[in-house]
């Protein structure tokens, strides 16, 4: 009875073992990575790159923006909320459903759309005679300085609110401007550029204090993009572009050597 007792526990125990190991093999070979949540505006989505993901929305998002080139790399399961135009009211209202608990990794770029950036460029491209460059550019640095802390300052409370164990990343913006036009349809001028640039680096220079002060992350691009904005070479950021929507962006060097190696170490 004995015997035969050990022999029926040995059978069993060796019955599971293979059920379990029979399990263990048809499992899937790679399981979800840890939680990643792109937010933000076009410099996120992908503008620029002119290949854009059909999910049915206008965002325009790409699998050559640096979220997706982060996310293939690392093996990170990407939520990728970020949307061309967007604001911070739009993040707030339409991306950061996206964040829970679980959420491991966070990157977001928004401000520039706030600051009504893509006008400002719109103005300044005009003719010197026909334009109000310093106008727009003095009501963007006004704005940039007076109101959009304020409105970074409660999106970011949000997120760590909603992902309070991620890692959050913001992500600035680069210089656009070399202090060239080789753009035919154009007239901006070495000032104009110079001015442009400087409220590139008002606006970074009013996130990272909004993020430090979370305690998030900060990426600034400046110094990457150095050499390779518009008119560069190579160029990174597109000039005057067809459809016009494609102006001004980060193309896909852009995104694969310029903001990819500088968000991704950050992400782990």
């Amino acid at each position: 009875m004995t015997h035969r007792f050990r022999l029926s526990v040995l059978g069993s125990v060796a019955a599971v073992l293979s059920i379990i190991g029979g399990a263990l093999a048809t499992a899937p070979a790679g399981a979800a990575g840890p939680a990643y949540v792109a937010l933000g505006d076009s410099y996120s989505s992908g503008v620029g790159t002119r290949t854009y993901i059909s999910d049915g929305t206008s965002c325009q998002r790409s699998t050559k923006a640096y979220p997706y080139l982060i996310a293939q790399a690392r093996g990170y399961t990407l939520n990728f909320q970020a949307c061309s135009g967007a604001k911070t009211a739009d993040v707030t209202a339409n991306q950061l459903g996206a964040l829970n608990t679980s959420t491991r990794y966070v990157t977001i770029s928004i401000g520039g759309n706030d600051a009504g950036f893509s006008d400002v460029i719109t103005e300044c491209a005009k003719p010197a005679w026909a334009s109000d460059c310093s106008g727009k550019v003095n009501t963007a640095n006004s704005f940039i300085t007076n109101t959009l802390p304020g409105r970074l300052n409660t999106l970011y409370a949000s997120i760590k609110t909603k992902a309070p164990n991620a890692k959050v990343v913001v992500v600035g913006y680069p210089r656009i401007f070399n202090g060239e036009d080789c753009n035919a349809a154009t007239w901006f001028s070495p000032d104009d550029e110079s001015r442009l640039n400087a409220t590139a680096d008002l606006i970074n220079s009013k996130i990272s204090a909004a993020a430090s002060a979370k305690g998030f992350t900060f990426a600034n691009p400046t110094s990457r993009f150095i050499g390779h904005a518009v008119c560069g070479d190579p160029e990174w950021l597109n000039g005057l572009s067809n459809p016009i929507s494609e102006s001004y962006h980060p193309n896909v060097t852009g995104h694969a050597s310029g903001y990819y190696p500088l968000v991704s170490p950050l992400l782990v």
